[in-house]
C-alpha cells in the first residue's frame, strides 16, 4: 500500500479555483528562539499578517510546535486556524476551512 500524504498549501491549492490568489509565507529565518519567555510569531509571517489582513478577508493558518504569542495580532485576522504540527495530511486542516468536517469536542484554555 502507497500512502502519499498532502501539505496544507498543496491541499488549499487543489480545493480553491484557479483564481484565487494564496498568499503564502515561510519562515525562512531559522534563528533560534529557545528561552524566549513569550516566543511569538516569526517577523515574515507578522509582515505578511499586516500586509495581507488589511486589504482582504483574511484567514491565517498558523503552523507552530509550541504556543505562541498571537494576541497583538488577532484583531488583524478575520480567522485563525491554528493548525500546530498536522503532520502529512494537510487535507485535514483544507476540510476544516471549508467546512468538510464538522467541529467537535472542545479546548481546556482560550487563545485570546
Amino acid at each position: 500500500m502507497n500512502l502519499v500524504g498532502t501539505t496544507i498549501l498543496s491541499a488549499i491549492t487543489t480545493a480553491v479555483d484557479p483564481s484565487t490568489e494564496i498568499v503564502y509565507s515561510e519562515n525562512l529565518d531559522a534563528e533560534d528562539r529557545r528561552g524566549q519567555s513569550k516566543p511569538t510569531i516569526p517577523e515574515p509571517g507578522i509582515r505578511t499578517i499586516e500586509n495581507v489582513c488589511v486589504s482582504v478577508k483574511c484567514v491565517v493558518v498558523l503552523i507552530s510546535e509550541r504556543p505562541l504569542v498571537i494576541k497583538p495580532y488577532l484583531s488583524e485576522m478575520d480567522t485563525l486556524v491554528a493548525a500546530w504540527l498536522p503532520g502529512s495530511e494537510g487535507q485535514g486542516v483544507t476540510n476544516v476551512l471549508y467546512m468538510n468536517y464538522g467541529f467537535t469536542g472542545k479546548l481546556s484554555m482560550n487563545f485570546d
